[in-house]
């Protein structure tokens, strides 16, 4: 494990960067660590974006599947999932940074997922901040640029400056997703709040195993196209 005591940056059991796995998808996407940090934490944000799929379904919130090795291995996740992995990538190459929580209105949901959701509501929503050139910016790597395409948003892009969270309209005008509460930043997983969080307010999302429901978001792009 890391001998780094600096919470910003250290290897956790959620954040677990001096893993193999996490090691390797750094290299695979920052094979020069010597670039700028500005540099390899936009490279880090667009791999983790369309490296790692976006899917609310059958996603993995026991403890030992929201390991940032373990999203790695399996491929898919949620924003909670990807926003994980951000976080674990960005220490790897001694960027600080942190794991931001907040509830968002989702008004291009289907109606499936909203009625999963139990209405428009989506609590602890995911996103991470990132300290560059010693400013804290926040960035969210979360809808990859195919899924973007099928609902008919523009992927989210960084440029290591500028807080990147949302778009508010999608690409025909139509409201999007809007922030309503802020919930805090974390220096690691908080496991247990985020997890029973979910559960509480979203009880029909979650299926058996510590898994959610099973779906497919590609699947139902069409109903809401």
């Amino acid at each position: 494990m890391s001998t780094t005591t600096e919470p910003t940056t250290a290897a956790t059991f959620h954040l677990d960067h001096d893993s193999e796995t996490v090691q390797r998808f750094v290299d695979r996407h920052v094979p020069d660590r010597s670039a700028s940090r500005k540099e390899m934490a936009v490279r880090l944000h667009d791999a983790v974006r369309d490296r790692i799929r976006y899917e609310v379904y059958d996603a993995d919130l026991t403890r030992a599947g929201t390991r940032a090795s373990a999203i790695l291995e399996r491929g898919q996740g949620f924003c909670v999932h990807k926003s994980i992995v951000y976080a674990a990538a960005l220490r790897a190459v001694g960027i600080p940074a942190r794991l931001v929580y907040g509830d968002v209105r989702n008004h291009l949901a289907s109606p499936r997922l909203l009625s999963l959701m139990g209405g428009d509501l989506f609590t602890f929503h995911a996103l991470v901040s990132v300290n560059l050139d010693d400013r804290w910016v926040r960035a969210t790597p979360v809808f990859n640029t195919l899924l973007c395409k099928l609902y008919g948003i523009e992927p989210l892009t960084f440029d290591g400056e500028h807080d990147s969270y949302y778009h508010p309209y999608d690409l025909a005008g139509r409201r999007h997703m809007e922030f309503v509460r802020w919930r805090g930043e974390f220096d690691d997983f908080p496991w247990e709040t985020v997890t029973g969080g979910i559960a509480a307010n979203h009880p029909r999302l979650l299926g058996s195993g510590g898994r959610t429901t099973a779906g497919s978001l590609t699947a139902e792009a069409e109903v809401i196209a």
